[in-house]
């Protein structure tokens, strides 16, 4: 059995994900909130299996990961996007589903990060370059190490960061991978 807590500011989209996982077998819903503080305080009295989160809060996602007892966290995204699977890993996200996928594939993903697995997409090469080429040159290692899911104490130890330091650096890094939208004119 794998317990949710589901995450997103859409009364619509809570309610929906909340009633559509009651109905699947091994997926229990125990709880839904709107945004980071509710849901952190939520997250740490369920102490869930698992976080659905809305993928436009990467800032959570970090704090889930650094709380205690970590849940599992996929990202739910409205719209798919190459960039969306590196900010992703970088902000330690285990699994990105796009919510235009069918049912099936959402609960294969919070089956298989419930049992300690990743449902992230594939990166193409294009997407990891246009990381690289955006991120500051003394960035790249850690661009790298976080891609390639290395357990933060393992980056940190490598980088010769302290936490704080290196949680500026990922949010900096989160920072400059998101998409810059176009001024309106």
């Amino acid at each position: 059995m794998t317990r949710i807590v589901v995450i997103d500011p859409q009364p619509a989209v809570r309610a929906g994900l909340a009633m559509m996982l009651r109905t699947e077998p091994g997926l229990v819903p125990v709880g839904v909130a709107v945004a980071a503080d509710d849901g952190l305080e939520l997250v740490e009295r369920q102490r869930p299996d698992v976080v659905l989160l809305d993928a436009s809060s990467l800032a959570l996602t970090r704090k889930l990961r650094a709380l205690e007892h970590p849940p599992r966290v996929v990202l739910y995204a409205a719209v798919e996007d190459d960039a969306l699977g590196v900010m992703a890993r970088v902000a330690g996200a285990d699994g990105l589903v796009s919510k235009t996928a069918e049912a099936d594939v959402l609960y294969a993903a919070l089956r298989a990060v419930g049992r300690g697995g990743t449902a992230l997409p594939a990166l193409s090469r294009d997407a990891m370059d246009a990381a690289a080429h955006r991120v500051q040159p003394e960035d790249l290692a850690l661009l790298a190490m976080l891609v390639d899911r290395t357990e933060p104490a393992e980056v940190a130890a490598t980088l010769r960061l302290n936490p704080r330091k290196m949680a500026r650096r990922i949010e900096r890094l989160l920072a400059t991978l998101r998409p810059q939208r176009p001024r309106a004119v």
